[in-house]
C-alpha cells in the first residue's frame, strides 16, 4: 500500500488494510510512505500494517488560479527542480524495495509517493490498483494510470477519463466507526472527549494537516458566536504545526472565561467521536472527510480550499451545494466579509430541523461498503 501527504490519503489506506485483514487474516501488508511525511507515524502505529518502508518522492507545486505567475516564483520553481531528483531517487529506491518484497498487488491511494512506486511496479510487472476520491483524479494517479490494472473511483465512472473497462466505482473508503450516533452515543462520546454532555457542540476541522485560513476565519467570529450561545462548546482541530499558534491567538481574542469552552487540538485519531458528538461541523471539502461526515448524517458548513490543483475541492463542494447537502462558504466570500461564517452557523444552530435535513441530504453521498469492495478487488488481483 502506498499513499500519503494528507489524511485524505492515509485514512482510506488504513480502512482498506483493516478490511483485508478481516477477509484474509494471513495477508501481509507493507506500507510505503514518503520520506519526511508529517503523518507517517499514523500508519506505523496501525495494528493492521505489518511493515513500514519509506522512499523519496517529489511534488510538482501547482496552485489553482495562479496561472503563469507560478513560473515567476523562484522559490516554487527551485523546489520543483529539486524534487525531480527526489523522484529519480525514489524510483531507484522503489525498484529495489519492490524487487525484494515482490508483492502480489499494490494499492495506490494517491499522493506523490505513488509515482515512484507505481513506475517501479510497472517496470517489474507487479499489478497495482489506483483509487481516486475526487471528481478530478490526482496528478500522481494520472501519471501512473496507463499501467494500472484497475482504477477504483468514488463517483460514477463516466466522470473520469480512465478507460471504462478498467474503471470501477467503489465510493470513498471510510471506517466502520462512522455511523449515525444515537442520543446515548452522543452523550458517551462527549464524556470520552471531555466536552459538556449538554449544550451545543461545534467541530472545526481543516483536515489532517490543518488549514490556517480556515482557522483564522473561525477565530475572527468565535467570540461573537460564544456570546450568542452561552451553552456552546467548540472543538477545533488546528493541525499539528498550527496548534500552538492558534492557542496563542485565542488567548488574545477570547474572554478569559470563554477559553475553557474552546478545545484546540492538533490532530486526533478518533475523529468519529468528535464528529459524531457535534451538532454542526465546519470543514474543508476533502472527499474523505465529506464521506465520513455523510455517513454520520452531519450538518456541514464547507469552506473549500480554492488553491488546490484543479480546484477539486471547489468542484466537490458545488456538487454537494446543488443537492442542498451542505452550507457553502467560499474563501472569496470570507475575504469580502470576515464574519461570513456567522449566518450559516446561526441558521443551523437555531433550526435543528434544518440541520437534520441537510445532514440527511449529505448522507446520500455515503457508500458504507467502499472499503470492502476495494479489499475484494485487491484480493482478486492478487489471486
Amino acid at each position: 500500500m502506498t499513499g500519503g501527504g494528507s489524511g485524505g490519503h492515509i485514512t482510506p489506506l488504513l480502512v482498506v488494510a483493516r478490511e483485508l485483514k478481516q477477509l484474509r487474516p494471513d495477508v501481509q501488508i507493507v506500507y510505503i510512505g514518503q520520506k519526511g511525511d508529517g503523518l507517517a507515524d499514523i500508519p506505523a502505529a496501525d495494528q493492521n500494517i505489518d511493515e513500514v518502508r519509506v522512499v523519496r518522492a517529489g511534488k510538482l507545486r501547482r496552485y489553482h488560479g495562479e496561472g503563469f505567475k507560478q513560473l515567476l516564483d523562484f522559490h516554487t520553481m527551485a523546489l520543483n527542480l529539486r524534487d525531480i531528483f527526489y523522484v529519480a531517487a525514489g524510483l531507484w529506491q522503489s525498484f529495489w524495495l519492490l524487487k525484494r518484497e515482490r508483492p502480489d498487488v499494490i494499492f495506490v491511494k494517491g499522493g506523490f509517493v505513488g509515482v515512484p512506486v507505481g513506475l517501479a511496479a510497472a517496470v517489474l510487472r507487479i499489478p497495482y490498483i489506483t483509487h481516486d476520491s475526487d471528481a478530478l483524479p490526482g496528478l500522481a494517479n494520472r501519471i501512473i494510470a496507463r499501467w494500472a490494472r484497475k482504477h477504483a473511483v468514488a463517483l460514477p465512472v463516466d466522470i473520469y477519463n480512465y478507460p471504462k473497462e478498467k474503471t470501477v466505482m467503489v465510493g470513498v473508503p471510510i471506517s466502520h466507526e462512522y455511523q449515525p450516533f444515537t442520543a446515548a452515543q452522543v452523550i458517551a462520546a462527549r464524556e470520552q472527549i471531555g466536552v459538556p454532555v449538554k449544550g451545543r457542540l461545534l467541530l472545526v476541522t481543516g483536515g489532517g494537516l490543518g488549514a490556517k485560513r480556515l482557522n483564522d476565519a473561525v477565530a475572527i467570529c468565535l467570540q461573537e458566536l460564544l456570546d450568542r450561545y452561552p451553552d456552546l462548546s467548540v472543538v477545533q482541530l488546528a493541525g499539528r504545526k498550527l496548534e500552538t499558534d492558534l492557542r496563542q491567538l485565542y488567548k488574545s481574542l477570547l474572554k478569559p472565561a470563554d477559553l475553557k469552552r474552546v478545545h484546540v487540538k492538533g490532530f486526533v485519531t478518533n475523529l468519529h467521536l468528535y464528529s459524531g458528538a457535534a451538532d454542526v461541523i465546519i470543514t474543508r471539502a476533502g472527499a474523505t472527510s465529506i464521506a465520513e461526515f455523510a455517513a454520520q448524517r452531519k450538518a456541514c458548513i464547507v469552506v473549500p480550499n480554492p488553491m488546490l490543483t484543479g480546484g477539486h475541492q471547489t468542484k466537490n463542494a458545488k456538487v454537494l451545494q446543488e443537492r442542498a447537502a451542505i452550507k457553502l462558504v467560499t474563501e472569496d466570500k470570507l475575504k469580502k466579509d470576515d464574519h461570513a461564517l456567522m449566518p450559516p452557523l446561526v441558521e443551523l444552530f437555531d433550526n435543528p430541523a434544518k440541520a437534520a435535513m441537510i445532514g440527511k441530504a449529505l448522507s446520500e453521498f455515503s457508500e458504507p461498503d467502499s472499503a470492502k469492495r476495494l479489499a475484494m478487488l485487491l484480493l482478486e488481483e492478487a489471486a
